[in-house]
């Protein structure tokens, strides 16, 4: 039987994705070192993104550009997040090849040269540029400073037991950028909705960080998920009360009591999927540790709507 590898498809993609069906032949292995094959990332790092822009807006009320940040901040989640894995790929591509679940990624497994993926990276970077570039200046620093974590993270897991926190950095940027190209600067919403959304990345990252302990044991490579071990209960209790605690900070900051109320009802509701989440989690288990990774794209959407009520109460 031949293997995902063999086929040129990653290990711990879906089976039957878009990229492995329908996209041209020679994109393939440029798009699987996006992680198009894998959109979770991409919800993840778009999510935060849309919380800020959501928030601003009950907060402020809605302006037609609105529209084009909400679109704009979607394009620029694939294109930054096919370039943060990009840049993480020639980083970690070592480290790839001694790990069961990354040796089928397109570096190590021969699909793509260094060299092409620093060009493919070159690429996605100026595409986001372009887009950066249409919003307010303040939204154009933030953009060029959220480079500074994207950088630093993949190297993160060779000297810090929680590379997850510079995850979290990168990850959540977004939540500072949306506010600010809505309004034009930042604020302590925009802060505390940034550190929850920090919080909720410790949680979704330790979970996933999980399905490569062993792996990472042998080869040294540190994660929360190895500094936890087999008892990380009150830690991931500690950050799913932390996201919940610094979401509803910035709503209550950020809006009067009415729309405030509508609000927390969506964090509530992230809080209980949370909760569901760690009454499930057997860290022993890595594909249900994969699929409650997954899950994390519901959790980040259940906001939305009640920021959406907020807004027009």
């Amino acid at each position: 039987m031949t293997d995902a590898s063999d086929q040129g498809q990653v290990a711990d993609a879906v089976k039957g994705n878009w990229v492995d069906r329908l996209a041209p032949k020679a994109t393939r292995p440029y798009l699987r070192l996006s992680r198009a094959d894998r959109p979770i990332g991409t919800w993840l790092l778009l999510l935060p993104c849309w919380w800020g822009l959501a928030l601003a807006v009950a907060a402020t009320g809605f302006r037609p550009f609105d529209i084009w940040i909400a679109v704009g901040c979607a394009i620029g989640a694939v294109l930054m997040r096919g370039a943060g894995c990009t840049w993480n790929d020639v980083t970690d591509r070592d480290i790839d090849t001694a790990v069961a679940r990354t040796r089928s990624r397109p570096i190590p497994s021969g699909q793509v040269t260094v060299r092409g993926a620093l060009i493919w990276l070159t690429v996605q970077v100026v595409a986001s540029a372009a887009i950066l570039l249409t919003f307010n200046g303040t939204a154009i620093v933030l953009g060029l400073l959220s480079l500074i974590p994207v950088t630093i993270y993949p190297f993160a897991k060779r000297f810090t037991w929680w590379p997850q926190v510079f995850l979290g950095l990168a990850f959540n940027w977004g939540a500072l950028l949306a506010w600010a190209a809505h309004t034009g600067g930042l604020g302590w919403p925009p802060i505390l909705l940034y550190l929850g959304g920090i919080a909720w990345t410790l949680f979704y990252d330790t979970i996933y960080a999980y399905q490569d302990v062993e792996d990472d044991a042998l080869i040294g490579v540190k994660s929360t998920a190895r500094r936890f071990g087999d008892t990380p209960g009150p830690w991931m209790r500690g950050f799913a009360a932390s996201t919940v605690i610094l979401l509803s900070a910035a709503i209550v900051t950020a809006l009067p009591p009415v729309s405030a109320m509508a609000a927390l009802l969506g964090v509530w509701a992230m809080g209980w999927h949370l909760a569901w989440q760690m009454m499930r989690l057997d860290v022993t288990d890595a594909a249900l540790c994969l699929r409650l990774f997954r899950a994390n794209r519901t959790t980040g959407l259940i906001p939305l709507p009640f920021f959406a009520m907020a807004a027009l109460v």
